[in-house]
């Protein structure tokens, strides 16, 4: 695999790749049968690692860690080194489930919004094998058998809808016990394909306005959004002390 081109973020690793580079890197984890973590990175995540430094050290260790949001691309212009595209973490898993015989296990979400994705991602992936679900209110006490079957179900590809930070944070301790599973942190990704979410129309996710979208859908996020004007004075910081 060739030299990984990296951007720096508020000290988190971007890797340097559109969505087609991406999935060539995960195809290849997949077909080579090397385990490995995908982070789906966004702004939010920038600025909760500002504060918590091992949830850095665990982006930072990925294995592919892509632009997911409008605002990393964003900072990636600031910064001197713009990436080409968005690399939406939803749309890539998409694109996955047509990749070869691909078995895919889906972690998280409220109890049956997993089993609801997994049933919309089949009928839109008539190839995809699902090897298992399991919903998202489980204790630590009982990750370990959550790892244990899906090492069994011998998955290919996991996808973990637990929220940032817990989904990274996860991945990371149990990768070692999943066999050579490639696992991709998915955020809110279940409750789109279950319909219980909605996503921008196409439009205003080409105006980079998916953002305002969820907000005036759920109120109740403008706590989280408030980190955005924050993650935009330290970016411009990072570009000054850099210079």
């Amino acid at each position: 695999m060739s030299e990984r081109r990296r951007l720096d973020v508020l000290g988190c690793a971007v890797d340097c790749v559109d969505t087609r580079e991406a999935l060539e890197r995960i195809t290849g984890f997949l077909r080579d049968g090397h385990a490995a973590q995908i982070v789906t990175f966004g702004a939010e995540m920038a600025m909760y690692a500002q504060r918590d430094s091992g949830y850095r050290e665990v982006v930072n260790a990925a294995d592919l860690v892509v632009p997911d949001t409008v605002g990393i691309v964003w900072a990636s212009r600031v910064l001197g080194r713009p990436l080409r595209e968005r690399v939406a973490g939803i749309e890539l898993v998409e694109q996955l489930c047509d990749a070869p015989a691909p078995s895919v296990f889906l972690i998280g979400a409220a109890d049956g919004v997993a089993a609801d994705a997994a049933a919309s991602l089949r009928s839109r992936h008539p190839a995809l094998t699902i090897a298992g679900t399991r919903h998202g209110y489980f204790s630590d006490a009982e990750a370990s058998e959550i790892a244990d079957a899906v090492r069994s179900s011998e998955a290919r590809l996991v996808l973990v809808a637990l929220g940032f930070p817990r989904q990274e944070y996860w991945i990371r301790e149990w990768l070692p016990r999943l066999g050579p599973a490639v696992c991709i942190g998915v955020g809110g990704a279940f409750d789109v394909w279950a319909g219980r979410a909605h996503r921008a129309p196409a439009a205003l996710r080409r105006l980079a306005l998916e953002w305002a979208y969820r907000l005036i859908r759920e109120p109740r996020r403008l706590g989280r959004q408030l980190a955005l004007p924050a993650f935009a004075l330290r970016v411009l910081h990072q570009r000054l002390t850099t210079r």
